[in-house]
């Protein structure tokens, strides 16, 4: 059986996934596309179960990348049952998704999940009447704290094998008139068969004037686009506005009509949490805030990093005599051997007690709610180098390894904004680089060249940022960035998500480093070392 995680952004979807998962999760590309999802397998009652974690998304109907190619997985991926995860603190807005998914009449589950949030800020949810209204399941839960997990996954495997579909929600009497006379149009010359949808989600798609439905459709039913054309047209009249805005207005009209009905609004719980926005997100002690906490934050990585790096350096170290006593050092397998050692040295004595460290408090300040202020905050500031906030995590990534730094600019919007950010991400000194920086340069000269090596290495940044929008003009619309309400952490998720960032490390960075140690190694034995340096002396001498 295979179950389909869909939901708005930071609903927590994530947060169940890593729940159910643990560290089993594997990361995968979508066909032909740089956008990435999440997979595990789990038993349940006997049966295997594949769970996908997809690409969060506002809308069934949208120009993002991430969130068509979420849209295609549901439409070909031959999912089982689909877990709509619902914020229930922002329940109005959310159900303009879950309408959208009823139309793709696939079995479905709701979760329900901060339900604690929502009762915190004085919104009760009548969870029966909820379900009754929708026709599918309701499951609150608090994601965060496991509670509702295995609930969930229970009531979501019993209506995969009863197959069992939610009901339809119809829209206002003129628009429905419409949808229906389209939808016998198509019914007719049977296009629905060529999408695999049903004739109602079909419609509404070209009612929007989708572009994947219509771009499909010019290329087989030309002689039926007159009478879409035809509808829209009729639609606009009718309303005085474009077609897909009357369809979107309706969702949003029937959602906020779900809202009204099954919601009791009562005095919201209010703590010293929710004035911390007036400090961070302050014009001015926002920055200073921010100053202080990144200053926090690598002050305590650097300083857990040495104490591990040391003792562990000490112990390899201690190796290659050992390995001498053995093997004759002139020979060349005295010479693998030393070059798998350095590298595995390398991995595990210099980069990974820096790299755990970090990225292991980068997955606090995630799951706390801090790094979309973060973004928020520098957006004025990338987009003096032709970007958004948003490349903030990229970037910040990098200061652990390149390799999560590169592979995190999938979060970005447009294929430009992802080359330019992998382009300048590797300029970024990540924990290792850094390491031999404040190390070597301020042992020799002093810890203010070290520091002003660092900053030389930002400017370098920001000119090579500059020339490459230069070079790749783009008309970059204004971000919009939903900022989540602060949270505590849980250490099982973010244990999951540092090891997730970590293994790009692990499995991809680290091979190279072990085989370019070992290369080096076999150029120092061939006496080839020397014939390189000698031949790049002009460049680095």
């Amino acid at each position: 059986m295979k179950i389909a995680l869909m939901g708005q952004p930071n609903s927590g979807k994530s947060t169940i996934f890593n729940d159910v998962a643990g560290y089993k999760a594997v990361t995968s590309n979508f066909p032909g596309k740089t956008v990435e999802y999440t997979l595990t397998k789990f038993n349940l009652f006997g049966q295997t179960i594949e769970l996908v974690d997809l690409p969060g998304t506002y809308s069934l109907t949208s120009f993002d990348l991430a969130e068509l190619e979420a849209r295609k997985y549901l439409l070909k991926g031959n999912v089982d049952v689909v877990i709509n995860v619902i914020d229930a603190s922002l329940l109005g807005r959310s159900l303009e998704l879950t309408l959208q998914l009823l139309e793709l009449k696939l079995p479905m589950v709701i979760c329900l999940n901060m339900i604690d949030e929502a009762e915190r800020k004085g919104i009760k949810i009548d969870i029966e009447k909820l379900s009754k209204i929708l026709g599918v399941p309701v499951v609150p839960a608090i994601a965060l704290k496991g509670k509702g997990v295995k609930e969930l996954f229970s009531v979501a495997y019993k209506i995969g094998e009863e197959k069992r579909i939610g009901k339809t929600l119809n829209f206002s009497k003129d628009v429905e008139e419409v949808i229906d006379q389209l939808s016998a149009q198509i019914k007719e010359k049977q296009i629905t068969q060529e999408f695999n949808v049903p004739i109602r989600f079909l419609t509404l798609k070209y009612l929007e004037n989708d572009s994947y439905f219509m771009e499909n459709f010019k290329n087989t039913e030309k002689d039926i686009f007159g009478k879409i054309n035809y509808f829209q047209n009729l639609l606009r009249e009718i309303h005085g506005r474009p077609p897909d805005v009357v369809i979107s207005s309706e969702r949003h009209h029937l959602s906020m009509n779900i809202y009204e009905s099954v919601v009791l609004l009562t005095r919201p719980h209010t703590s010293l949490i929710d004035n911390l926005d007036n400090i961070f997100m302050h014009p001015i002690f926002g920055y200073v805030f921010l100053v202080l906490i990144l200053y926090l934050f690598f002050n305590l990585v650097f300083t857990v990093g040495k104490m591990v790096e040391e003792p562990l350096l000490d112990y390899f170290y201690r190796i290659i005599p050992l390995i001498e006593r053995g093997i004759d050092s002139e020979t060349l397998l005295f010479s693998v051997i030393s070059g798998i050692i350095q590298g595995l040295a390398a991995g595990i004595a210099i980069v990974l007690p820096y790299l755990f460290p970090f990225l292991f408090g980068l997955a606090i300040l995630e799951d706390l709610g801090y790094l979309p202020r973060i973004a928020f905050l520098l957006d004025a500031f990338f987009h003096k180098i032709g970007l958004h906030g948003k490349a903030i995590i990229p970037f910040m990534l990098g200061y652990g390894c390149t390799v999560p730094a590169i592979m995190a600019t999938r979060i970005l919007e447009s294929e430009r904004d992802r080359f330019i950010t992998s382009v300048l991400a590797t300029m970024i000194p990540c924990a290792a680089r850094m390491t031999i920086i404040f190390a070597l340069v301020a042992f020799y000269i002093s810890p203010q060249a070290a520091l002003a090596v660092y900053i030389l290495n930002i400017i370098v940044i920001i000119i090579s940022g500059r020339i490459l929008s230069r070079l790749l003009p783009e008309i970059t619309p204004g971000m919009i960035l939903e900022i989540p309400s602060y949270h505590t952490p849980a250490l099982k998720v973010v244990l999951a998500k540092t090891w997730l960032r970590m293994k790009d490390f692990i499995f991809v960075a680290w091979p190279l480093l072990i085989i370019g140690s070992t290369i080096l190694s076999l150029l120092q034995y061939y006496k080839a070392d020397m014939l390189i340096n000698n031949f790049f002396s002009p460049l680095t001498s």
